[in-house]
């Protein structure tokens, strides 16, 4: 597994890492035991980032990630998010509010300071009023949090967020499916030594290449009820894209698979081929998929001429449909 710097942090983390939202059972239940051996598995295979938030399971992923980081002695680095709790979200936020609940996160997660803080996606206005940014910059002079970044949903709030000098990290959505920031963002993110954390590198799973339209998904999995944006931003969920269109699509992406490959080799190593990129979170629900998501780190750079082709299909067979924005 191959290491890369997360932005002006001097943080090295693994460029695959490990998204956690799962272990929070918010994609179906998942048992103790099984948690454990995802994250198990995850370290084992080189694994060094791990990326969590509060309000995934209420708590529930923090915990768990808490109680099995205790049996290591070289802990990796373990990032988590704020902004999204019912105390806080939508129009709760203070400074006071935001480090209690970074506070919290910290206790679950038995560290004193925490590795990586990032904002959760948190409304437009409070992002672009400026205040909940220095907050956060206060919060890391005072110690709470040793770095911090934002998750966003849309790439203006990445363009914005990239203006304070302390940001270390921008999670964004970035995969073959949605390609822009290529070209808007990641130039000014590495001016600025912004590390770019990659959510959703599989559009949730339709880049897998393993999803039919008969698939069904449990009543508490965010691909059930959320694939329209009924519950939160459209574009977490199939990228935006309509389901069904989705997997049709990701039948169209397999024609321009080179020989042995399969379409999630291509997904994942397309977004490692940009160096801007410090670290993919690849969800995974079961142990046997992180093996699957690792290998993308010892594969070569897919050529030229495949970058090309993918740019072209994105604009002119996908851009169109993605829902909520870019």
């Amino acid at each position: 597994m191959y290491q890369r710097t997360l932005g002006k942090s001097g943080l090295l983390v693994s460029e695959i890492g490990l998204g956690c939202w799962q272990l929070g059972n918010d994609f179906g239940a998942i048992e103790d035991g099984v948690a454990n051996d995802i994250l198990t598995t995850a370290y084992q295979q080189g694994i060094t980032f791990f990326d969590t938030a509060d309000v995934y399971g209420v708590g529930l992923s923090e915990e768990r990630i808490g109680k099995w980081r205790r049996a290591f002695d070289t802990v990796p680095v373990i990032a988590t998010k704020v902004g999204r709790n019912s105390n806080l979200y939508p129009n709760g936020y203070s400074k006071a509010s935001i480090k209690e609940s970074l506070a919290d996160s910290a206790k679950r997660l038995g560290v004193e300071a925490l590795d990586l803080a990032q904002l959760h996606c948190v409304p437009r206005d409070v992002l672009f009023d400026g205040d909940i940014i220095a907050w956060m910059e206060d919060l890391q002079k005072e110690g709470l949090i040793k770095h911090f970044g934002a998750s966003v949903e849309m790439l203006d709030e990445a363009l914005f967020c990239c203006e304070s000098s302390a940001l270390t990290s921008l999670q964004i959505l970035f995969n073959v499916f949605r390609q822009d920031a290529t070209t808007e963002l990641f130039p000014i993110a590495a001016q600025n030594d912004v590390g770019i954390i990659v959510r959703l590198p599989l559009a949730s799973g339709l880049l897998s290449g393993n999803m039919t339209k008969a698939r069904t998904f449990e009543q508490g999995d965010h691909r059930n009820y959320n694939r329209d944006g009924a519950a939160f931003h459209v574009g977490e969920t199939f990228n935006g894209i309509p389901y069904e269109l989705g997997v049709d699509l990701a039948e169209q992406a397999k024609d321009l698979l080179p020989e042995g490959m399969e379409l999630v080799d291509l997904a994942l190593r397309w977004i490692l081929d940009h160096p801007q990129v410090s670290s993919v979170i690849a969800g995974s629900t079961k142990a046997s998929q992180v093996l699957r998501n690792v290998k993308a780190s010892g594969l070569p750079p897919l050529s030229v001429e495949l970058h090309q082709q993918l740019a072209t299909f994105y604009k002119l067979s996908v851009r169109h449909h993605i829902r909520g924005g870019i």
